[in-house]
């Protein structure tokens, strides 16, 4: 094996930021493309969606790996890639307090922390919001001037196609206040309708009190101000929305039946919505293991609706690949991939400047040759700790000059990856099978709200 070619010189902050996040097993949010390897055809297909929800079509995937495997940096790296198409982009990861639906504030708990994380190609690491708002109203005051009429009748006209869709009529009405709050010079009123954007106001006194709006964004209008907003963005200029969602093995977590299979009914409305093509400018990539997806018991699989939209392509065995399905299998690296990666962070480590490098060519192998020792074929099939350990051996070596990498290397201390998501569940129901029909939740009351004049409804 030879090294790949040297890039360009990478800039210190972008360096240090890939190292510091790899170091620590996380996934750098910049520079991705200096340690990306293999998986062509997956980001090829997630391109062709990202190029539909950019046309005004939808599109859903689900990133199917093993743990430790990569799906985040793969989730992260087609974000990016969103961002330079010109589309919004929101992320979060699922946690028992973030789901997709939910009575106790959950699901708008997960709204919240998607629309924090709103990143246009301006702003990448989050924050957006307020400059997506500013943008559409700039533009309303452009064509308001060119016409010769009053800014907000081009506001409300541009929204008119908003007030059809649920929760449509306040979503206007605050992007109306918002216009009020910059054309009065009222910061408060324009840092309340952005409040309200981003899913923050509890109550509808407040949001009355703030904004003259009588609904606020709740765990029942989760989905519904997803759409709302892929509709907006687009008004504002940008291409599309799309929503990366990690971590999704919570929903197969929860050990509440009732609760997993409302989640899963959630997820099948999403997923009905993209297939079909209902929603309009809007994708998801949400990130799961097999067993998520596999588990006739607990995972998505235990829901016959989502079995039989999520089954694999039969005829896609012995060699034939189909990545067109909504089940996106992510392969793991293979020993080549491995020595590319270890090349490409050598280079990182470097600044892209090959005369700086620590290593020859031939340490990687050996490099590689001990982890195979150690641990077998999960330093590569779950690479996490092996490039931990290669960058730590690289930062001993960048400060010991003097010590030589022949001499470390078998100092290196491997141990497999351990899956936390396999952790014992509790045994709350009787194994379902494949093709079982799922138990649909009962109804569950949900508590009124704070204002006399609204009635208790009941929700899944």
């Amino acid at each position: 094996m030879t090294a790949t070619p040297a890039s360009a010189p990478i800039r210190p902050r972008e360096r240090d930021a890939i190292l510091q996040s790899l170091r620590s097993g996380v996934v750098p949010r910049v520079g991705q493309q200096h340690i990306q390897v293999g998986r062509a055809n997956e980001v090829t297909a997630l391109v062709a969606d990202i190029e539909r929800i950019a046309d005004g079509g939808s599109a859903i995937r689900f990133a199917i790996g093993e743990y430790g495997a990569g799906k985040s940096f793969f989730l992260n790296l087609i974000r990016s890639i969103a961002l330079e198409r010109k589309l919004v982009t929101v992320h979060a990861d699922l946690a028992p307090d973030r789901r997709l639906h939910a009575t106790g504030g959950q699901a708008r708990s997960l709204y919240a922390e998607l629309m924090r994380n709103v990143s246009t190609r301006a702003k990448p690491d989050g924050g957006a919001m307020p400059s997506i708002v500013e943008r559409f109203v700039t533009d309303s005051l452009t064509t308001a001037t060119t016409r010769g009429v009053a800014p907000e009748i081009v506001i409300r006209e541009r929204l008119a196609e908003l007030q059809e869709m649920t929760g449509g009529y306040d979503f206007a009405e605050v992007i109306a206040a918002y216009w009020r709050g910059h054309d009065t010079g009222n910061e408060q009123l324009k840092a309340d309708a952005v409040r309200w954007l981003r899913g923050e106001f509890t109550t509808r006194t407040d949001a009355r009190a703030a904004l003259g709006v009588r609904t606020i964004i709740d765990d029942a209008s989760f989905y519904d101000h997803l759409k709302l907003f892929a509709r907006f963005v687009r008004l504002a200029g940008f291409s599309g929305l799309l929503v990366n969602l990690d971590e999704l093995v919570n929903l197969y977590k929860l050990s509440n039946t009732q609760a997993r299979n409302a989640n899963y009914e959630q997820l099948l409305r999403i997923l009905n919505d993209c297939l079909q093509g209902s929603a309009v400018g809007l994708g998801f990539v949400l990130g799961g293991t097999p067993d998520l997806l596999l588990d006739t018991r607990r995972g998505l699989y235990s829901y016959a609706a989502l079995q039989s939209r999520l089954a694999e392509n039969t005829f896609a065995s012995s060699g034939l690949v189909d990545y067109s399905g909504p089940v996106l299998r992510l392969p793991n690296l293979s020993p080549e991939d491995m020595y590319v990666l270890l090349d490409k962070l050598r280079n990182v480590y470097a600044g892209g400047v090959p005369d700086a490098y620590l290593v020859p060519d031939e340490a990687l192998t050996a490099f590689m040759t001990h982890c195979s020792t150690r641990i077998g074929d999960a330093y590569f099939r779950t690479p996490r700790t092996t490039i931990k350990e290669f960058i730590n051996l690289l930062a001993v070596l960048d400060q010991n000059p003097d010590v030589e990498w022949s001499a470390l290397i078998e100092r290196v201390e491997l141990a497999p990856e351990t899956n936390p998501d396999l952790a014992p569940l509790a045994d709350d129901e009787p194994p379902a099978t494949a093709t079982a029909a799922a138990p649909m939740p009962a109804p569950v009351p949900v508590e009124p709200n704070d204002d006399d004049d609204d009635l208790a409804t009941f929700k899944l």
